[in-house]
C-alpha cells in the first residue's frame, strides 16, 4: 500500500469514528451494477415492452437521471465507479487480466494504490462486499479483497456462462470464486448464487453500516434468463425479446435486494444506486470457434447478444462506441430517509460522481492530499433541481480512440490502422437526429479545440509513480 494510501486510510478511519455517534444512524449503501443494460432500457425511461417494476420503484422512490454517463465497456465504467477518477489515473486503459490462472496473460490490472469507495467506506467502520463482477485484474494482489471488500464472490473476468461459470471467448477458462478460492458449482444458476450472498450479507450486517456492490452478470450476454422468463415476451420480435427476458430476470433479482432492505426495516436508511456499466451490446458471431472448448459447449455454441435488442430511443451508438448509445445509461439514487423521491434531473452526471456523493451522505470528508477526484458530489444537484452540472466538459478514452464533450460539440477521434492516421468525427448533440451527421470537415476550428481539449487532458491523466 502507497504511502498516499495508507494515510487516506487512516484519516478517514478517524474522520468516520466520530460520524453516526448522535441519533442518526450512517447509512447503509448498496450499489446495484448491471451490465450492458441500454440507455432507455426500463420502464421508467420509457420502454414499455420490458418488465421492469424494481427498477421502477427505485425511480418512484428516488431521483431519475437522463443525462448520466457511464463509459464505453466495463473496465474502465469500474475503475471510475470505484475510485471516483478517470480509469486512466489507475492505469485501465485497455483490457485488464480476467483468467487468475493466466491464459490471458497481459497483467494489466487497476494499479493497486487507488482508493477505492469500499475502502474508503472501511475504514470508516463501514462492512463491505462485492458480489459478482470485478474485471480489475484477476492476479492474486489485485483483487478485491485487496481493494477494500472484505466478501467477495464473484467472477474476474468480463463476463461468464451463467450455468457452467466459464468464460466464453477463445478457449474459455473457468472463472467462479468465493473470496480468493476458486469453486465449482455447475448447473448452478450463477445469477442466484450471487443474490443468496447478497441477502445473507443484509443480514448478517443489519446492525452494522454496509456496503455492498451488486455486480451483475445480466442483461450481458450470453442471455441466460431466469427459468420463469424463458418463454417471456413471445410476442416480441427478436433480438428485443431474448434481451427482455434478461432484463426482466436482473429486475427480479433486484427485487429481492430490496424486499430484503425492507423486511429488515433498513430499506429508508439505505442509499441505493442503480447504474448500468456501458450501453445495450450488439456483439454477434457464431459462436465457440474451437473444438475442445474448456467449458464443454461444442464449436458453434451460440452464447452473445444476437446482434443487440436495447433501446437508444433517438441516439444512436451501443457498447464500444462513444456515441451516446454507448455510453449514456440508466441511472437512479433512492434514499427515502433524506433525498426527493419522484424526481428526474436532465444535468449531466457521470459515473465517478458517485464515489464523492457516497462519501458526502455518509458524512465522511477527505483530506486535501487525498488522491485527485475527478467526479463531483451530485447532492446538491439532487436535491435543487435548479442546480448546475459541474461537468462542463467530458473525457472518455479507451484502447487507441477516444471522444470530448463540451456543449452540445462531441468529438471522436481513434486511431485507423488502415489508414495509418487519426480519423476524427464531429457530432452535435442537439440535432432532431443526434450525432447521425458528421460535421468534421464544416468546422475545422471546433476540432482543433475540442482536439486540444482531449491532449491537455490525456497528459493530465497519465498515472504516476506516486498514484
Amino acid at each position: 500500500m502507497s504511502i498516499t494510501k495508507t494515510l487516506l486510510v487512516v484519516v478517514l478511519s478517524l474522520l468516520g469514528s466520530s460520524v453516526g455517534h448522535g441519533t442518526d444512524k450512517k447509512p447503509n449503501v448498496v450499489i446495484l451494477l448491471t451490465d450492458d443494460q441500454g440507455t432507455l432500457d426500463a420502464q421508467c425511461y420509457g420502454s414499455t415492452d420490458l418488465l421492469t417494476p424494481n427498477m421502477d420503484r427505485l425511480a418512484a422512490t428516488g431521483v431519475r437521471f437522463t443525462q448520466a454517463y457511464a463509459h464505453t465497456v466495463c473496465c474502465p465504467s469500474r475503475a471510475a465507479l470505484f475510485t471516483g477518477r478517470h480509469p486512466q489515473r489507475g492505469g485501465v486503459r485497455n483490457w485488464t487480466q480476467g483468467d487468475r490462472h493466466g491464459s490471458d496473460s497481459k497483467n494489466l490490472h487497476m494499479a493497486p494504490g487507488e482508493v477505492t469507495l469500499a475502502e474508503a467506506l472501511k475504514s470508516a467502520g463501514y462492512r463491505t462486499a462485492l458480489f459478482g463482477k470485478w474485471h480489475l485484474g484477476a492476479q492474486l494482489g489485485h483483487g478485491p479483497l485487496d481493494q477494500g471488500f472484505d466478501r467477495y464472490f464473484g467472477h474476474l473476468s468480463g463476463f461468464i456462462d451463467n450455468y457452467r461459470h466459464y468464460f466464453l471467448h477463445g478457449r474459455g477458462y473457468h472463472d467462479l470464486y468465493d473470496g480468493n478460492e476458486e469453486i465449482f458449482r455447475p448447473e448452478q444458476y450463477y445469477p442466484e448464487l450471487m443474490i443468496e450472498r447478497a441477502v445473507e450479507f443484509i443480514e448478517a450486517n443489519r446492525d452494522a453500516p454496509f456496503f455492498m456492490t451488486v455486480a451483475f452478470n445480466l442483461p450481458h450476454y450470453p442471455e441466460q434468463p431466469r427459468s420463469k422468463y424463458e418463454d417471456a415476451f413471445a410476442g416480441l420480435p427478436m433480438p428485443r425479446r431474448s434481451y427482455a427476458r434478461v432484463v426482466a430476470s436482473v429486475d427480479d433479482l433486484i427485487g429481492r435486494v430490496l424486499g430484503k432492505l425492507e423486511t429488515t426495516g433498513l430499506r429508508d436508511n439505505t442509499i441505493v444506486i442503480l447504474m448500468s456499466d456501458n450501453g445495450h451490446s450488439e456483439e454477434d458471431s457464431a459462436g465457440i470457434a474451437v473444438d475442445n472448448h474448456t467449458s464443454g459447449y461444442p464449436r458453434g455454441h451460440y452464447y452473445l447478444a444476437h446482434g443487440g435488442g436495447g433501446n437508444t430511443g433517438k441516439w444512436i451508438g451501443h457498447k464500444g462506441t462513444f456515441l451516446e448509445g454507448g455510453i449514456r445509461v440508466p441511472a437512479i439514487i433512492s434514499y427515502p430517509a433524506k433525498l426527493p423521491q419522484g424526481e428526474t434531473r436532465d444535468q449531466i452526471v457521470t459515473i465517478m460522481d458517485w464515489f464523492p456523493t457516497v462519501l458526502e451522505l455518509c458524512g465522511i470528508q477527505q483530506e486535501d492530499d487525498a488522491p485527485k477526484l475527478d467526479g463531483h458530489s451530485m447532492t446538491s444537484l439532487i436535491t435543487d433541481p435548479a442546480a448546475l452540472s459541474k461537468h462542463e466538459v467530458l473525457h472518455f478514452a479507451w484502447g487507441n480512440t477516444w471522444a470530448v464533450r463540451r456543449g452540445d460539440w462531441k468529438l471522436i477521434g481513434g486511431f485507423s490502422p488502415s489508414a495509418k492516421k487519426l480519423r476524427p468525427s464531429l457530432h452535435n448533440l442537439a440535432e432532431s437526429e443526434p450525432e447521425v451527421k458528421d460535421h468534421a470537415q464544416e468546422q475545422p476550428e471546433i476540432v482543433r479545440e475540442l482536439t486540444a481539449l482531449h491532449e491537455a487532458w490525456d497528459k493530465e491523466v497519465q498515472p504516476t509513480a506516486a498514484e
